[in-house]
């Protein structure tokens, strides 16, 4: 997806701010090498390098890349399914970028593959219900226009027990893990979250139509996703957690 910097400044600028709790999860130690996947703007990059950390950052978004190096930090264009490091790192730190990440088990096996031994994978992604509302009206709209919203959806909301599973299955070993509600108040109305985190829903509506379209999902939810004193909220569900690199995987059952 491409990804405009002003936008995402503009209109998520929660996302660093709850990655704050994953960051105190990941409790970086000066010296670590520590890999930030799906980087984003670097901001929460740049606050694990204030550590003391040598940190590599990685995102698919060329855009978010240039924004993160604009702040000195090592980042390069690449995404998480097609990361190829080997034993390289301490920690790996994600937050808000694996529920992007649709093959989930390339993105594991990579991230396994490249942490040292007793290396910790501490993250924080949409979890199963993320968004439902939003979801669910956008599906309508789509489906009354003769589109199928599945050929659109460009996101990946696990269970925590299937991701667990999937967890263990790559050799992982879990110290933590928790799936939770967090209603997360938005800076803008639903359609401002719209047109900066669900623009693949958009990619066969035309311009004019468009807006169309994104003002009847806006009206749809507000009676429930927006308070008494007009403050809209996304009803967000988050997946957090802290899992430890074993030496060998664990094999199938």
């Amino acid at each position: 997806m491409d990804w405009s910097v002003d936008d995402y400044a503009e209109n998520a600028s929660f996302v660093s701010q709850f990655g704050d709790d994953v960051l105190m999860l990941l409790n970086p130690v000066s010296g670590e090498h520590i890999l930030d996947l799906g980087c984003g703007n670097g901001e929460l990059a740049e606050k694990i390098a204030a550590k003391g950390c040598k940190v590599t950052a990685i995102d698919s978004s060329k855009e978010m890349v240039n924004a993160a190096q604009t702040k000195g930090l090592n980042a390069y264009v690449m995404s998480g399914e097609d990361m190829n490091f080997e034993t390289e790192f301490h920690a790996i730190f994600s937050n808000a970028a694996l529920h992007w990440m649709k093959s989930s088990d390339k993105v594991l096996e990579n991230v396994f593959n490249a942490l040292k031994i007793n290396g910790r994978f501490c993250a924080e992604m949409g979890g199963s219900g993320n968004v439902q509302t939003i979801i669910t009206q956008i599906y309508t709209e789509l489906d009354r226009r003769g589109l199928n919203g599945d050929n659109y959806n460009p996101w990946y909301f696990p269970s925590k027990e299937d991701y667990a599973y999937q967890l263990e299955k790559t050799g992982f070993q879990i110290d933590f893990i928790e799936q939770f509600e967090r209603p997360t108040k938005l800076v803008t109305d639903v359609a401002g979250w719209i047109k900066t985190f669900a623009k693949p829903f958009l990619n066969d509506t035309p311009a004019s139509p468009c807006e169309d379209f994104i003002q009847d999902i806006n009206q749809a939810v507000a009676d429930t996703l927006q308070d008494k004193n007009g403050i809209w909220y996304a009803d967000y569900v988050r997946l957090r957690f802290n899992v430890i690199k074993n030496e060998k995987p664990i094999p199938n059952a």
